[in-house]
């Protein structure tokens, strides 16, 4: 597991690359002074002048703005001391080395301008490459989880390690739930169980370092996801400072997020799974009504066959009469059993112009076949059976290639890319086969196509 640390944004230089790059400037300036005296009697006193940009630039790079304009300042006092007329003093008798030694000045304060915006934007990217880099870690890390707790347990973990702090996750319920906590058993005090109780009510962070219940040793952050408050993340330290800094709480938040989106694929799996375990549970009931149906009724038929020679031969006619009667009841009973079933996938699924008949295995638009292939169909299928509704990546897997290709996104996104040729008005943008991003697909049926 790679070493993904959240990065503060930009700051000055330390006081050790402070003296460092302004060392190194004072000496490049020497350097120049030095070269300047020795080819300024054939070059010139002009050519002298961009010598002194290189100790300007090397000082705004390691050393920042201010120590660069002050040495802007030295460089070009050393330039008029030595190279302007009269020679040795501050003084400047030419009109034309006033300007030399102004535009000087100028091109350095402008150059340390540069140089130093140039430096906080290359640490601008650098932070922002390394806060990218961090949440993708995390992303990557929650997308084989498939149930709430398996989510908590690898977001304190992350956590924990990138804030140097103890975490605790806890499941918005009543009383809030305990799902994973680094270390284990945590203590949280009154204050804590209060604040933890106030961010999951109000959807706000709460408790230490902040005016609602300050007393709390722990921080609370609300994880919160399609306007509802899943859960809620607390952070503490042991020296007892506030968990997160303001150049940490929007790394954080991203973090959240990515859990609030790992919860709520994790709920969509199991919504999946429950749909997948009746309709397993429907065809099964399906097959033992019809076993019950087979076995009972050639019974069912002989009851009846005697009842009948009971009516012909000398007897009890009422018990007869009775006996054909309930084996009737009970025949009818057996037929209503058997003929009982889900009878909606009977019924066309209408998406505008668009008609899928999942009992006929049959696609049609505006009233023309689509061919498809078995694969395709089966994809559609799945979409048509739960419209409206978001079907995970594994989901879709499992129920048309097998749990041995769940990981296998790839066969997916070529079935869906051709199903959308195949229906889409557009299949750039398309309006029927809906992507959520790194959660799944959805069929829209209120598309207007």
């Amino acid at each position: 597991m790679e070493d993904d640390l959240p990065h503060p944004l930009p700051s000055d230089p330390t006081p050790a690359s402070r003296a460092v790059g302004l060392t190194l400037g004072l000496l490049l300036t020497l350097a120049a002074t030095l070269a300047g005296l020795l080819i300024a009697p054939d070059w010139g006193s002009a050519t002298v002048v961009l010598l002194y940009l290189p100790p300007v630039l090397v000082t705004a790079r390691y050393a920042g703005l201010w120590p660069s304009l002050g040495l802007a300042v030295l460089a070009t006092l050393a330039f008029n001391f030595f190279f302007t007329e009269p020679y040795r003093t501050l003084r400047i008798s030419s009109p034309a080395d006033l300007l030399t030694v102004a535009a000087l000045f100028l091109v350095a304060v402008v150059t340390s301008q540069l140089t130093s915006a140039m430096r906080t934007q290359t640490q601008l990217a650098a932070a922002s490459a390394a806060r990218n880099a961090t949440i993708a870690g995390l992303a990557r890390r929650l997308l084989p989880c498939t149930d709430r707790e398996a989510v908590a347990a690898v977001v304190v973990e992350d956590l924990a390690r990138l804030f140097d702090c103890h975490a605790v996750f806890a499941a918005n319920a009543e009383p809030p739930e305990m799902l994973a906590a680094n270390p284990p058993a945590p203590a949280l005090a009154p204050n804590d169980h209060a604040a933890l109780a106030a961010a999951l009510a109000m959807g706000k962070v709460t408790g230490r370092g902040l005016q609602q219940i300050s007393q709390a040793d722990w921080q609370f952050h609300p994880v919160i996801g399609q306007g509802k408050i899943h859960a809620a993340v607390g952070l503490a330290r042991i020296d007892g400072r506030a968990p997160v800094t303001e150049s940490q709480r929007e790394l954080l938040g991203n973090l959240l997020d990515q859990a609030a989106l790992a919860l709520e694929r994790a709920r969509l799996e199991a919504e999946a799974a429950a749909a997948i375990a009746l309709r397993e549970r429907d065809r099964m009931r399906a097959a033992l009504l019809a076993s019950i149906g087979e076995d009972v009724k050639p019974r069912l038929l002989a009851i009846e066959a005697g009842s009948r020679s009971l009516l012909r031969n000398p007897g009890d006619k009422e018990a007869a009469v009775a006996i054909g009667a309930e084996a009737a009841k009970l025949q009818r009973y057996i037929d209503n059993l058997v003929d009982l079933g889900p009878g909606e996938e009977q019924e066309p699924i209408i998406c505008g112009p668009l008609t899928i008949d999942l009992f006929r295995h049959k696609v049609s638009r505006e009233g023309k076949d689509i061919h498809l292939t078995p694969k395709e169909f089966a994809v559609l299928a799945e979409l048509a059976r739960h419209a409206g509704r978001v079907l995970t990546h594994r989901h879709l897997l499992r129920a048309v290639w097998g749990p041995a290709h769940e990981d296998h996104v790839d066969y997916l996104r070529v079935a869906i890319r051709a199903l959308r040729q195949k229906l889409e008005p557009d299949p750039v943008a398309p309006v029927l086969i809906v992507n959520e991003p790194a959660v799944g697909y959805r069929l829209d049926r209120s598309s207007d196509l």
